[in-house]
């Protein structure tokens, strides 16, 4: 076998992956940033501070609006650990630079209290914006969410608003 054969042969195996999720994958973004919470129960008041996280994916070459996102978040304060995990769709919107959106999501809370662990299943309203750097691929956002969970009876409303970066794919 010649070297030729051999590089061009090593040369398929390394990017027909990358092909093949190009394929399956034709656009979405991936975000990560800061967050800032507060929490309102029945009796409580609290603000948390924490990290958001989330992948988009646009699954239709045609239709390049609509995503189907996957959010994680975790919000902390002394005492309390509260983890969600929800999947929805996304509609958006590009003007220019911008790029407005919108999203309901249903998932699921884990929250964690002194020795008390709960995990009631929660839905996520929420919207926002990225604007796009001067850095190819990359986007600033600055996203809000309403968080609403019913746990041993009572309701419980979670307003998160989050900033950072996100990488367009």
């Amino acid at each position: 076998m010649s070297k030729i054969t051999a590089v061009l042969a090593f040369a398929i195996v390394i990017f027909s992956p990358i092909i093949s999720r190009a394929q399956l994958l034709p656009g979405g973004n991936v975000y990560g940033g800061a967050a800032y919470a507060d929490s309102v129960d029945v009796v409580n008041r609290l603000t948390f501070k924490g990290w958001n996280a989330s992948f988009e994916d646009l699954p239709l070459h045609r239709r390049p609006w609509f995503g189907v996102v996957l959010d994680g978040s975790g919000i902390y304060r002394k005492g309390v650990n509260q983890y969600n995990l929800v999947l929805g769709p996304r509609a958006s919107k590009n003007y220019g630079k911008w790029r407005i959106f919108v999203d309901v999501m249903g998932g699921i809370q884990q929250t964690k209290s002194s020795d008390q662990e709960f995990h009631p299943v929660i839905v996520d309203a929420g919207g926002g914006v990225d604007r796009k750097l001067p850095f190819r691929h990359f986007s600033w956002r600055f996203q809000f969410d309403y968080v609403h969970s019913h746990l041993l009876s009572a309701n419980q409303n979670d307003y998160r608003g989050s900033t950072g970066l996100v990488w367009r794919f």
